[in-house]
């Protein structure tokens, strides 16, 4: 069952998309960028490693200024402490720091720790509901799926973080795809889905759905290889352009770079 969320924040206004020196560009079709529309959604993608850096430092001030950095207005999050006896809840520092809503989906809780997915947004989250991936005795894993007012329209959002085994990550996109309609548009799915190779079968049963949409490489944030994380959208012709946030904070924050996505209204 979904659940409404309420926040005393009051949504900030949408800002223009990050300039695009420090980053790697992927444009998505042949949109001149002078032709879009000014006030894109703006989105992203981050593995935040638990706020824990390249140099073992925990600093999730870092992450939020990495956040100030990319200017998108809706973030799903991944690997991230949210609270509990042992460990700081960042998602509530983020959240601070931002002036954005939020919401969690734990995947780990014991008293001493919470830890899972998230979502900011700019705007008012409506609802939300928390998706079981777990698979064996594998760690446990989620998805966060959220409903978003933007300007009026409604935007569902799923953030998730998959799976380190194929036979894993098989099981939990086929149920993913059960939990939602792709024709209910429009569908942002983004996350860390741990596929190290560009067509691996759980790619291609997601691209079946999605169509295929930019891969540029996110891991590891220092010298990346691999295009763990992904940005996709239903229906795909909304999509305008990717790109990777690559600056010099980026690459210390998180053992993951941010994946970032211009959506047309």
């Amino acid at each position: 069952m979904r659940s409404a969320t309420l926040s005393r924040r009051t949504p900030q206004g949408a800002p223009a998309p990050p300039a695009l020196s420090d980053t790697e560009l992927v444009l998505s079709g042949d949109v001149p960028l002078r032709d879009l529309d000014p006030w894109p959604l703006t989105v992203a993608t981050y593995n935040i490693h638990g706020a824990v850096g390249t140099d073992g430092r925990f600093a999730p001030g870092r992450i939020a200024r990495v956040l100030q950095e990319i200017k998108a207005d809706v973030v799903a999050l991944q690997e991230v402490p949210l609270g509990g006896s042992a460990q700081p809840d960042v998602l509530a520092l983020l959240k601070e720091e931002t002036g954005f809503f939020a919401v969690e989906g734990p995947t780990m809780q014991s008293e001493a720790r919470r830890y899972g997915n998230a979502v900011l947004s700019r705007y008012p989250i409506l609802a939300k509901e928390s998706i079981d991936l777990s698979f064996g005795s594998r760690e446990p894993r989620g998805a966060l799926d959220a409903d978003i007012d933007y300007h009026g329209h409604m935007l569902r959002v799923i953030a998730t973080h998959l799976g380190l085994k194929p036979a894993e990550r098989r099981a939990q996109i086929k149920r993913l795809l059960q939990a939602f309609d792709t024709d209910q548009a429009p569908v942002i799915l983004m996350g860390d889905v741990n596929e190290w190779f560009m067509w691996g079968r759980t790619l291609r049963w997601l691209v079946s759905h999605f169509e295929a949409a930019p891969a540029p490489r996110t891991f590891p944030s220092r010298l990346p290889l691999f295009a763990l994380d992904r940005i996709w959208i239903s229906p795909r012709q909304r999509l305008l352009q990717v790109h990777v946030h690559r600056t010099a904070l980026a690459r210390v924050a998180s053992d993951h770079l941010p994946l970032v996505a211009h959506i047309a209204g």
